[in-house]
């Protein structure tokens, strides 16, 4: 049920839980919705997700000019996001997160990560959610979409690729 008096484009069942997630820097978490909630995502996972490798170089290199022309301009040539990328703007959406070590992008498993650029922020989220993240599915095939990833990937610090592997391995069970 949808309050009238609310301001739109912030979900009503996660307003004070989301604000204490952003400040405490688990902005992403809130996206891991298991399938069967009554908050789950409107699509199941995609199985080509599958694994993306950013160890597999040819998937780097096939990556990088592809983040440059689809990403870089919202989430910063150097994946830095956009300025205080944690509060609300004025329209109550989000700016671009970093997808570097300092922002959530890695608290996210593969398949949930591909789904985000594929199909876009709003089709994993209730239904008035509202985000400038708009899907890639008719932009970019599903192997560029595995190389964009790969590409994020690779920048990440080892300690970080290695945790994000693991995150990505438990999900599959």
């Amino acid at each position: 049920m949808t309050d009238p008096n609310r301001p739109r484009g912030k979900p009503l069942f996660v307003g004070p839980a989301l604000a204490a997630a952003v400040s405490a820097g688990w902005t992403g978490y809130w996206l891991m919705i298991k399938p069967g909630s009554d908050t789950a995502s409107r699509r199941p996972p995609s199985p080509a997700a599958m694994e993306i490798d950013e160890r597999d170089q040819r998937l780097v290199t096939m990556g990088e000019p592809l983040y440059a022309t689809n990403c870089a301009s919202c989430h910063g040539a150097d994946m830095e996001g956009q300025a205080d990328w944690q509060r609300r703007l004025p329209n109550g959406r989000l700016p671009a997160p970093p997808h570097d070590e300092t922002g959530h992008t890695w608290h996210h498993p593969d398949s949930t990560l591909f789904d985000i650029v594929k199909y876009g922020t709003a089709a994993l989220l209730p239904v008035d959610y509202e985000t400038d993240m708009g899907g890639y599915e008719d932009i970019l095939t599903d192997a560029e979409i595995r190389a964009v990833l790969a590409y994020i990937k690779s920048r990440w610090p080892d300690d970080i690729r290695d945790r994000h592997r693991q995150m990505t391995e438990a999900a599959r069970q």
